[in-house]
């Protein structure tokens, strides 16, 4: 495209598919790299035009040309297909909606497959052949059984507090793997990078600050997950905290694991015991936390799940999701007690 035939009255958006097979690696060292990155530059010096590069292999990541570009390029985080989208294609009943999407996820290309054999055999070789050999390939990794068993690990336990240390420990006990923590923490970063998994720092709530470790990590799709595991381990609890932490980061939310420190009397004694927030949640001004439950029928267990919203001692919105099918309501304390559908199904279901 020259210069001179472009109308600068008119907007022009270009579109770059696949660009990894445009690019030998990820120094510039061919020819054909250096003539693909002027290319680039000189469209970006045109104000009328938009320029999309879209990648999806282990030759290039995102942060690669956002590293040459630096200053002149923004992120679009593409994510897997929330539950209302999943639910629009699929319509029906909601709740075995929701257990399809709870098992198989949001990847677009499931809703194409006609049978469960034929999802399940999409979603394993999607993990093993696409997701996890271009981990292998791009860092070269060393400890392929290593890097294997972290993945069942992070997939068995997701919402569990972790971190590299603690992971190292136990495949050095359990599983007789000699490896370091610092190997460990890589390694969380690749599956991150290829967002496989997010990570969900804890906040120290009255102390307004980030404890360094431990941290929580959620997979991406909860499909792949299952996929992963065999379809074998089901925690309904787990997979619910799952996808509504998805759900939050597809609204473009910042979310964090809430921290707050209760002082309980027993007997004239006086003890204090941390206690959990699921997730702090914050947009802009807007700030909420939000605990996610899949039953409270117990009183005893309602009361548990509600205690930390209590004691934050603020005034910032403060939200109970619970399976339950229910209209949206208003405790004495404050607290909206929500739905799971209807959080999941209506985008400003927190502003109500």
């Amino acid at each position: 495209m020259r210069n001179d035939n472009i109308n600068t009255s008119n907007r022009y958006y270009v579109l770059i598919d696949e660009v990894q097979y445009a690019i030998s690696k990820k120094e510039l060292k061919s020819s054909e790299d250096v003539k693909l990155y002027n290319v680039l530059n000189g469209l970006m010096r045109l104000r009328n035009v938009d320029i999309y590069v879209i990648e999806s292999n282990s030759k290039m990541l995102t942060k690669d040309v956002l590293t040459t570009f630096r200053g002149r390029s923004d992120e679009v985080k593409v994510f897997p297909l929330s539950f209302k989208e999943y639910y629009d294609f699929t319509g029906g009943d909601r709740t075995l909606a929701y257990e399809d999407y709870a098992l198989y996820g949001g990847m677009p290309l499931v809703l194409s497959k006609m049978t469960d054999v034929e999802k399940v055999d999409y979603l394993k070789n999607l993990f093993n052949e696409v997701y996890f050999k271009d981990i292998i390939e791009r860092y070269n990794i060393g400890l392929p059984d290593v890097l294997s068993e972290l993945t069942d690990d992070l997939c068995s336990s997701i919402g569990s507090l972790t971190n590299a240390s603690k992971i190292a420990n136990t495949l050095n006990s359990i599983k007789k793997l000699k490896i370091s923590s610092v190997t460990i923490a890589n390694y969380l970063e690749y599956l991150t990078e290829y967002f496989l998994f997010s990570n969900a720092k804890r906040y120290d709530i009255k102390g307004k600050k980030y404890f360094e470790y431990p941290s929580k990590y959620y997979c991406t799709d909860i499909g792949l997950r299952n996929a992963r595991l065999n379809f074998r381990q089901q925690e309904e609890t787990h997979i619910m905290e799952n996808i509504i932490y998805n759900e939050l980061l597809n609204r473009g939310y910042l979310v964090d694991v809430g921290v707050i420190e209760i002082v309980e009397s027993t007997e004239g004694h006086k003890t204090k015991k941390q206690c959990e927030i699921d997730f702090v949640v914050n947009k802009g001004t807007k700030k909420y936390y939000i605990q996610s439950a899949l039953n409270v029928s117990d009183p005893n267990k309602l009361q548990t799940e509600i205690r930390p919203l209590k004691k934050t001692n603020d005034f910032f919105k403060k939200i109970l999701i619970v399976k339950t099918s229910m209209k949206a309501w208003t405790d004495d304390d404050g607290i909206l007690h929500l739905g799971l559908y209807d959080f999941l199904l209506n985008d400003n279901s927190l502003e109500q």
